[in-house]
This record gives C-alpha cells, structure tokens and sequence, in this order.
C-alpha cells in the first residue's frame, strides 16, 4: 500500500446617542443596520448589512454573503473595468483570504510568513505604511495541510486580528502596526495549525483549528478582543463538559440526541484523535447572539478504523456567543467515509419560506448538497443536488438522514470506485454569495469524483494521520468547475457558467449593482450579470485565482474591486514546480485531478484593484 502525504507535506519535501451610534459602528461595524438594501426582493433580508463603503470582515458582514450595498459599477458599466494598482506581498503560495479596508487603509496578510501590510487608499497606488511581521515559528510549514495559507483577518476595537499558521492570534493597532496582544490557541507539536479567518462576535475573537490530517482534536474558542485571554473553549468530541453541551442543547433530530455523544459514538479512545476541525467560516446571528460553523472530517479517513457516528464531524453547530454553549447541532453525515468536511460558509438570511418568513441558515456543502435548515432549531427544510452527486440519492427530511448509495460507501482494503464528488467535494471551502438583490446564492462548484481505499494507519502526534488511498478525477458532463446561481426557495439552479479544465475555487462577490465578480484558477476575473450570467468583463491576472473579491469606497468617493491572484491550496499546489503531477495518488489523490494545471498557470502573489 502506498501512503501519500498532504500537499503542503509535499511541499516540505518540494450628539452624545450620535457619539454612541458612531462607536458601536466603529468598534462593530458589520452589525450595524443600515436598513433595507435598495431594490431587494421584498421576500429577502439580509441580517447585517455592510455599512456602506467598508469591508471590516472576512465575509463584509456577519450573515456571510458577500454583499455589498456599492452600486456604481453596474450591468451597464463593468465592461469599462481596468487595473487601478497592483501590489505584491513577495510570498508566492496561495492566496486563499481577502483584503480588508477600513478609514482609507487596506490591509492585507500574507501566507505564511504571515506578515500584515497596510496600504494607504489616500495615496497613489496605495503606498505601504507599514507592515507587521508576526514571525510564526517556521515547524508549522512542514505540518500544514494544504498550503500556507491564510484565510483573512478581522477588525474591531482598533485592532486588525488574525491567525498565524503556528497556532496563534494576533492583534496589532490598526494605527501603527505595533502589536496589541498575541495567544498561543494551539499546539503545532501535535499538528495543529491555524488558516482561518477570525470572526469578532462583540467582544470575543472566535477561533478554530486546523489539522484532521494529523488526527488533531477539533474545537472553536472565545478569546478577549481587549487583550486575547481565554474566554471559553468547545472542543467538537469528547465528553459533553468538554463540547460545552447542556440543558439548553437541543438538537431538532432524534439521531443527534443524547447523552455524551462525542464519546460514545466513537470507539474507545478515538475521539481524542477524531479531527472534526473548524477552519472554514463562522456566521453570527445579532437577534439571535448564536455563532453558526460546520466541522471538518473525522480523524483517520478510513471509516473502519472508527465505527460510529463519529459525532460532531461533519456537522453545523449554534453556539451561544457569550458562553460557547451549543444551542443545537446537525450532523450532515454520520461515520464520514469520504473526507467531506462540512466547514463551509453558513449564509443566514431571512426568507419567504414554504409560505412564510423564515430565519434560515443556507450551507452549500462539500457532499454536493445545498442545505437549508432553521438556524433557530436545526431542523433540515431542504437539501439537493448542486453537482453531480452518487453517494447518496438525497435527504429524509422527516429523520434528517442522507439515503445513502451502499456501493459508494468505503472501507478497508476495498477499492471503491467512481464515487462523486470526491474528497474536494461539490465546492471546498472558497465562499459563495447571496444577493438579496435577486435572491439566489451563487457557488463556486466542483466537479470532482475519486477511487477510494481504506488502508491501515498508525497514530504518531505531529505527523499524517491518513488511513486511505485516494485518486481523483474530473466529473461527469466533460466540465470541471461551474459558477452556479442557486435558487434556494425553488431548490435549483437557475443560470450556471461551466469550466471545462479546472474547478472554480475563488470566492464569489455579489454587489447592488447586480454584478457577480469570481475568479478562475488559470487566472482570469470575471464580472457577470447576477440576473442572467451573462459574462460583463474580464481580465487576466498574473496567477491562478484562490482568494476571495471584495469592494470598498475609496477615498475619492469611487467603488473599487480587489482580489488575490496567487494559486494554491490543497487543490491550487499542484501548480507549484516543486510538486510532481506524475503521480496521480500524491497529495491525497488531488493532483489526478489537477495535472492539468501546470500548463494553465504558475505560482504568483499579486494584489489587483479595479474600478472605472
């Protein structure tokens, strides 16, 4: 049997009310209510909307949607988009976060090393006032999975906050670039690392980790966003004192109640090693003050190492903001048998229903589904096919259970093969977009499927933790990526664009000017029209595209589009020169799929701006 190593393991180897309002939009900006966005669908509303001109946040705002309420480059206009300025940040990896701006400075974090830059907007082409370098310890390169990377930063309280891929949070003055406080939250001598982008929740920074591959312990923490202490921490398995679950858990499905389930749906001891990470997104509810985040894949990906429901892997959890306590959990997919991590964007949105206003949490997951369930009890309203998808035929909405393909389940030392999607699932973690503007949510898919084959694995700490044999390959329907515009309420897609070579894995950008913006790996940026699909404007960028697009109101009062031209990542890496594609089983199983890539696009590390 072979053992095959993740790619960045590869890569080792190669008035006074007036003063308080103003304050609460300083210190928390993405909560503030702007009111109705202009021209919404009337049946469409977004729980926090940006305020206008800023990008404060990893998502613009608390409800992940990637909206902006900028307006001033429309259907109409796009088509007369050109490069305003380029920065580089001098590291050539991927690219996977996105730039913030607040009071005329963008700033923008690096892969690892890490280092923060801030660029004066006043200035032309954004002149460097300062950079940050955080130093991370340089192990955590040779533990990460999948890339360098980093996801992106937040501001609040005067401070741009991030993580570094050693395991630590950092908070520098957003003024000076000196540093505030910095946090040990992990251990990379056990394989954990951090490459999320940190959510600020009032108070509290909120915090996952990375490392399932390395057979880590999954969990999400609170830390103070005035001088980075501890304040609560909720692992995903283990006993319900440790997952923070008590009276007020109540999960909507009988399959997901009970009493310490994070331990007995394991066997033995293998909760201690069973993943269930968060390094994806974390949405937040104001009205509600619940945090919303999915889990990754449980530890060791040979299922037959770990029978059980393996609870609470691939699952969505609501947490109390204040105290970290879990409201309710939704397990996606017990016994995980395919890597389908379930830590993709929650987009919170209130919608007209089955008939009536709903607040609702919409999940494109890595099975291929597009879920909708009510983010105030759990309960599953819907889940369908955004790709194509075998392993499982759909959903029982009255037990919340996938009906399961038997023939695509896996196991140990049995090659199952053409299982869709793969590992990289219907989308990986690259977020989409809702506008409520139109209503519809548009996705970066996938079209991956895979042979998969449970094979032994031993447990050392800081190092893979694997247990499969994978090998990946494009999808059904000769494409490999499509932007889809999903109608969530109708349940189907309404326009799509198909890729045929690579998958899409930026991020999706919708604005009021119902102009959808995306990127594509071998490196062009598109604009096209949120309504009809209809391709406005497009540019080429110097790499493939992995990072996420955003818009902000300069200084001159103009509306400007950024985004990170850099390929990497899990997928992205088999572009580097240091990876051979000779091997369709390397960097588990993904470079099958992405050989390709090498003749598309290279490495890069370029910031673009556009405008008119």
């Amino acid at each position: 049997m072979k053992v095959h190593h993740p790619v960045a393991l590869l890569m080792v180897l190669g008035a006074s009310l007036g003063a308080c309002q103003q304050k609460a939009k300083e210190q928390h900006p993405a909560s503030w209510h702007e009111g109705a966005v202009a021209g919404a669908k009337t049946d469409v509303k977004t729980i926090s909307p940006l305020p206008a001109g800023e990008w404060s946040l990893p998502a613009g705002d608390y409800a992940n949607t990637r909206f902006s309420s900028l307006d001033q480059i429309t259907q109409a206009n796009a088509r007369n988009l050109k490069v305003i300025t380029t920065v580089s940040t001098g590291v050539p990896h991927g690219h996977e976060g996105g730039p913030l701006v607040v009071k005329n400075t963008m700033y923008v974090v690096t892969p690892y090393p890490n280092n923060l830059m801030a660029l004066d907007l006043t200035q032309p082409g954004g002149a460097l006032k300062w950079v940050y370098e955080p130093h991370p310890d340089p192990r955590a390169v040779g533990i990460a999975c999948c890339d360098i990377v980093n996801r992106g930063a937040s501001y609040a309280d005067g401070k741009i906050i991030y993580n570094t891929l050693d395991a630590h949070t950092v908070a520098v003055d957003a003024e000076t670039g000196k540093e505030v406080w910095r946090a040990k939250v992990g251990n990379i001598d056990v394989g954990e690392t951090v490459t999320m982008a940190p959510l600020v929740v009032k108070d509290k920074v909120i915090v996952g980790n990375s490392g399932a591959e390395l057979g880590v312990r999954g969990w999400v923490l609170a830390l103070d966003v005035k001088d980075g202490h501890e304040v609560w921490r909720a692992y995903n398995t283990g006993p319900d004192a440790d997952v923070l679950i008590g009276a007020n858990f109540k999960p909507f499905y009988p399959k997901d109640q009970g009493k310490d389930l994070g331990v007995s749906s394991w066997p033995g001891e293998q909760w201690k090693l069973g993943g269930s990470t968060v390094w994806g997104w974390v949405s937040y509810d104001p009205e509600l003050n619940l945090i919303y985040y999915g889990t990754g894949n449980p530890g060791v990906w040979n299922p037959d190492i770990r029978p059980g429901d393996n609870k609470w892997s691939s699952s969505i959890l609501a947490r109390d903001a204040d105290t970290g306590q879990a409201r309710w959990a939704y397990q996606i997919s017990a016994h995980d048998a395919w890597d389908y991590d379930e830590i993709m964007e929650n987009v919170l949105v209130d919608m007209n229903y089955g008939g009536r206003m709903r607040k609702l949490l919409i999940h494109p997951g890595r099975t291929g589904f597009v879920f909708v369930l009510d983010r105030e009890n759990g309960q599953l309203l819907s889940a369908d096919k955004f790709q194509p998808v075998n392993w499982a035929d759909g959903y029982d909405l009255q037990t919340g259970k996938p009906r399961e393909n038997a023939d695509k389940r896996t196991h140990f030392g049995v090659v199952t093969k053409n299982i869709c999607p793969s590992s990289t699932g219907g989308k990986e973690f690259v977020p989409s977009s809702l506008s409520p503007r139109t209503g519809l949510l548009y996705i970066p898919a996938h079209n991956t499927c895979m042979d998969y084959e449970g094979i032994e694995s031993n447990y050392i700490a800081g190092t893979p933790y694997l247990g499969a044999d994978v090998r990946m390959f494009r999808g059904p329907g000769d494409y490999h990526g499509e932007l889809v515009a999903w109608d969530p309420v109708a349940r189907k897609e309404v326009w799509g664009i198909k890729e045929r070579d690579l998958p899409v894995y930026s991020g999706v950008l919708s604005t009021a000017g119902d102009v959808v913006f995306y990127g594509t790996m071998d490196g062009w940026f598109r604009a096209v029209d949120a309504r009809s699909g209809e391709q406005l404007w497009q540019f080429k960028t110097g790499s493939g595209i992995v990072g996420n697009p955003m818009t902000y109101l300069g200084p001159d009062g103009k509306q400007y589009v950024a985004v990170y031209s850099g390929v990497g990542g899990w997928m992205g890496a088999v572009a580097f020169p240091s990876i051979s594609a000779d091997d369709p089983y390397a960097g588990l199983g993904v470079v099958g799929a992405m050989a390709q890539i090498k003749q598309h696009t290279g490495p890069g590390d370029t910031l673009y701006v556009f405008g008119l």
